[in-house]
């Protein structure tokens, strides 16, 4: 099993803390990742593009002229897409583009991406997150402490934490997060994963195999 420090807010160690292998030692599938994301960032899109077909732009149904006799070419109404202001054909129309993707490959690809992290080295375990005010000049003070220069951060947090939440959300690049609703992009497009101790075990439960219980009966 993966073993990394466990720092106190002031960045200085206060123990260890052994990682679930299948979650934070898993061999990094880049097509996993590569679905993941693709799957994320479609399910954020809006969707709300619409432009005006020929029976919804302003303009009378008359016929502008006689079908013959006039040397014009022949035009049924002022709202067809051949006339400026007319209507558009095929133009996009508001749909929902996200989509389902299996439970195995989104959990797959989480465990990818939070074993590329611990390789890399930008992964920091906190003991804790137990500040003492919501002001987001102590939170950017306790993260250069512990974040070794990164310019964005992921923090993962288990429970409430009104103070952790009010100061992480004015600081730029920084996110938080709770371990239930981590994502493979969400830890990728941050340079560093700061989890809190309790966190990182909740995911290691969370993501890991489950124990089979037996049981049939004979």
């Amino acid at each position: 099993m993966p073993v990394v420090n466990v720092v106190n807010l002031e960045g200085k160690p206060v123990g260890e803390v052994e990682l679930a292998e299948a979650v934070f030692g898993a061999e990094v599938n880049q097509h996993l990742l590569h679905a993941a994301v693709r799957w994320q960032l479609a399910a954020g899109r809006a969707g709300t593009h619409k432009v005006k077909t020929r029976g919804e732009v302003k303009g009378a149904g008359r016929k502008l002229w006689r079908q013959k006799g006039t040397g014009r070419a022949r035009m049924g109404s002022i709202r067809s897409p051949l006339w400026r202001h007319g209507g558009t054909v095929h133009g996009p129309a508001p749909r929902d583009y996200s989509y389902r993707l299996p439970r195995k490959m989104v959990v797959g690809a989480l465990c990818s991406a939070l074993s590329a992290k611990l390789a890399e080295g930008r992964l920091t375990v906190v003991e804790g997150w137990a500040l003492d005010t919501h002001k987001s000049k102590s939170l950017r003070q306790i993260l250069d402490r512990i974040e070794e220069g990164s310019r964005t951060a992921l923090l993962v947090a288990e429970g409430e934490n009104r103070n952790l939440e009010l100061a992480s959300r004015n600081l730029d690049g920084v996110k938080l997060s709770h371990p239930t609703e981590l994502g493979a992009y969400d830890v990728l497009r941050h340079e560093r994963l700061v989890l809190s101790k309790q966190a990182a075990l909740q995911l290691g439960a969370s993501l890991g195999p489950k124990p089979e219980t037996g049981g049939g009966v004979r």
